[in-house]
């Protein structure tokens, strides 16, 4: 059973310094993936780590105000730390070791968040009524969380919808033909457009994989056969 909506860590700064990491909140994702676009079109693996370091000192606005610099961020946090922060913040999985080029490990991995509709599903969790406006909403959310947030609400929606629908004795799965497709469109996402829908098994990654309590990187592995 998941028992967390997302991944988060600690990593230590060279002086020393201790800093807890959570996927970036929505505010800073969005310069994040704004700042990511240049990874791809980098000319060779510098620019591709150059551009990439520029993407972690955007994630210091969240996680350590106090580094407002590249120059500052380079004194601070060597490479491996920064490919951890980039993981974490935003999904962006580079392993060191490997022998595939720095960006089309960056470019290969992406993030699933840019093919969702967020303008739509901030809108929905917005009517919870917690948040003055959208702007105190996406300092407070990351992506995890606004998809979880959604998920539940959904499920609670359709719960009642059911529940009344039944007093009048009408089953709302069977009349209704009901497939989940909030299920099916994260499933489409997590794996970047491969699986058909949340039965697929290719869609048990990342925070479906969490939920599931098992799936492709939790002692689950896949081969992909091509005709």
């Amino acid at each position: 059973m998941a028992t967390e909506i997302y991944e988060s860590d600690y990593i230590n700064l060279i002086d020393g310094t201790q800093i807890y990491i959570t996927p970036l909140k929505i505010k800073y994702l969005r310069q994040f993936m704004k700042q990511f676009e240049n990874v791809g079109k980098a000319k060779g693996d510098d620019q591709a780590i150059g551009e990439l370091a520029k993407c972690a000192l955007i994630t210091m606005q969240q996680y350590y105000p106090s580094i407002k610099t590249i120059e500052e961020l380079e004194d601070s946090i060597d490479l491996s730390t920064i490919y951890k922060i980039l993981d974490i913040a935003a999904g962006i999985k580079i392993d060191k070791d490997s022998k595939e080029k720095v960006k089309d490990q960056a470019v290969d991995s992406g993030s699933p968040w840019e093919k969702l509709d967020l303008v739509k599903l901030e809108s929905e969790v917005f009517l919870l009524g917690i948040w003055k406006d959208y702007e105190e909403l996406e300092t407070s959310m990351s992506m995890p969380e606004l998809t979880a947030t959604l998920n539940i609400k959904r499920e609670l929606d359709y719960s009642d919808k059911k529940f009344y629908a039944a007093i009048q004795g009408v089953d709302l799965d069977k009349n209704t033909n009901k497939s989940n497709a909030w299920e099916d469109m994260k499933a489409r996402v997590f794996s970047r457009g491969k699986a058909t829908d949340s039965n697929d098994i290719i869609s048990l990654q990342g925070i479906n994989a969490q939920k599931a309590g098992f799936g492709i990187g939790m002692g689950l592995d896949y081969e992909e056969i091509n005709d």
